[in-house]
């Protein structure tokens, strides 16, 4: 007999956190190697997802909730910065300072005053100082939009999920290259580590706080 996935996870994998009473907002990566056809790192998913970034993003600068990004950037020419990781994604590569492809999606760049995180590795905490801050701003959920699903996204929920905060990925502002591996990381990411929620559900805890 087969059994589907949603039914091979059911009461097993399925529990939700819900959302705390401290929330922040982390947007990952909304750079413009992502949104340009032409770039090696395009990823259709991530220009759909886009256009329902803006209304999140103001909604949470208007309830006051702190709104952290991250970006990736490399160190030309050895790109020593990157590890091995350069040689397992030598795409990467174009995300250095100057290259159009390394900045911010206009739509959805930083605000004066809001942080910024420079990050080399897929998880925005992995060598910055992201858990300190978020620690020191009594965080107990972080609301995670960004790019990609598969990669950074699912990186940072874990590593959120690990250092003790509510991971809630809304599922209408995070994209990737492909259908598959989107679907699946948030699949995965709603089963073990996180929740995956939906936009007007996010702006509704927002609102409420």
């Amino acid at each position: 007999m087969t059994v589907s996935t949603e039914k091979n996870y059911e009461g097993v994998f399925d529990s939700t956190l819900g959302f705390g009473h401290r929330p922040a907002v982390i947007s990952i990566d909304f750079l413009q190697g992502y949104t340009t056809e032409d770039s090696p790192l395009y990823a259709p998913g991530v220009v759909k997802c886009l256009k329902e970034v803006p209304e999140l993003l103001n909604v949470a600068r208007e309830t006051n909730t702190p709104v952290i990004h991250t970006r990736v950037r490399y160190t030309p020419p050895d790109f020593s910065d990157a590890g091995i990781w350069i040689a397992k994604a030598p795409v990467l590569k174009a995300l250095v300072e100057g290259n159009p492809y390394a900045a911010f999606c206009d739509e959805v760049a930083p605000l004066e005053g809001e942080v910024v995180i420079t990050k080399q590795f897929a998880s925005a905490f992995f060598g910055t100082s992201l858990i300190t801050m978020l620690n020191g701003l009594g965080v107990d959920t972080l609301i995670i939009i960004g790019c990609t699903t598969s990669g950074c996204v699912r990186a940072t929920a874990v590593d959120t999920l690990q250092y003790g905060i509510r991971p809630m990925c809304v599922r209408e502002c995070i994209g990737d290259r492909h259908d598959g591996p989107h679907e699946s990381s948030l699949f995965d990411i709603n089963a073990k580590y996180g929740d995956v929620v939906s936009k007007s559900e996010t702006i509704e805890y927002l609102r409420s706080l």
